[in-house]
């Protein structure tokens, strides 16, 4: 039999035994009972107030209606990756003052990284929906949607990166330097990369934040998935459905996100 390598999550988390095994089987049991009784109530609910009617569901039938989706789940992809890049670049910049600069600079950081964190995304929204333009600074719908949701995350990503360059063993960072290394060169070389890795499934979770943030791009008057559902709904005046369909599809995106994180754990154990 060949020695399986044991992992954080390993040491961390017990195999259950038989006992534990039969009481999750049991609450499984039971919570599958009682949400199972619950969207009954709600369908019942929705069939006496007439929103399970015909004319609340027509309208999918047609593709025009899913290509209206569509192009505005385009736009929140679109929002949603560019937002994506630039938090971390922008988080790597913070995580990197905050732990190879100098005192000032890693106090500035530090002070960024507690301001991003601590500032809703909608006032960043705002700040440059109606800040910019007094600034003489004139952005598309695009930009003042991406930017500021970028921003909001940015010092929640470089708390995660930091997290991952303090997981790494400090005795790889004394062996380069005694090798010769710079301390630049033995943080990209050797510790960056492996806390990098480490994160990786974190960094997903946060790109689950970014796209929901992008739900916000309303207030910009961006062609995203959710302002194209207002117009589906002002013209259907069908707003249960949209926004029904529309959450399904946000759950859909997330769920396979989450996945694609537990797999990359998964792999990296």
């Amino acid at each position: 039999m060949k020695n399986r390598q044991v992992s954080i999550l390993d040491v961390l988390y017990e195999e259950p035994g038989p006992k534990t095994k039969r009481k999750i089987f049991l609450f499984t049991v039971f919570s599958a009972f009682f949400i199972t009784c619950f969207i009954l109530l709600v369908l019942r609910q929705f069939y006496i107030t007439g929103q399970l009617g015909a004319r609340y569901w027509r309208f999918f039938a047609k593709w025009t209606t899913w290509s209206f989706l569509f192009n505005g789940l385009i736009g929140t992809v679109r929002v949603a990756l560019t937002s994506a890049v630039i938090t971390f670049v922008l988080g790597f910049l913070f995580m990197f003052g905050r732990v190879r600069g100098y005192k000032p600079v890693s106090m500035f950081a530090t002070a960024l990284i507690e301001f991003t964190r601590g500032v809703p995304t909608l006032l960043f929204i705002y700040f440059f929906f109606f800040g910019m333009p007094l600034l003489g600074i004139k952005m598309s719908a695009f930009w003042k949607i991406t930017i500021p949701v970028a921003v909001s995350a940015s010092g929640a990503v470089a708390e995660v990166l930091r997290g991952g360059v303090n997981a790494v063993h400090k005795g790889q960072r004394e062996a380069a330097l005694s090798l010769g290394l710079t301390e630049n060169r033995t943080f990209f070389k050797i510790i960056f990369p492996q806390a990098f890795k480490f994160v990786i499934p974190s960094l997903i979770s946060e790109l689950v934040i970014v796209l929901k943030d992008t739900t916000f791009a309303y207030v910009v008057s961006f062609n995203d998935l959710m302002q194209n559902s207002s117009v589906l709904i002002s013209n259907y005046d069908a707003l249960l459905s949209v926004y029904l369909v529309a959450a399904i599809i946000y759950i859909l995106i997330n769920y396979f996100l989450n996945k694609l994180s537990v797999a990359i754990a998964l792999k990296n154990r």
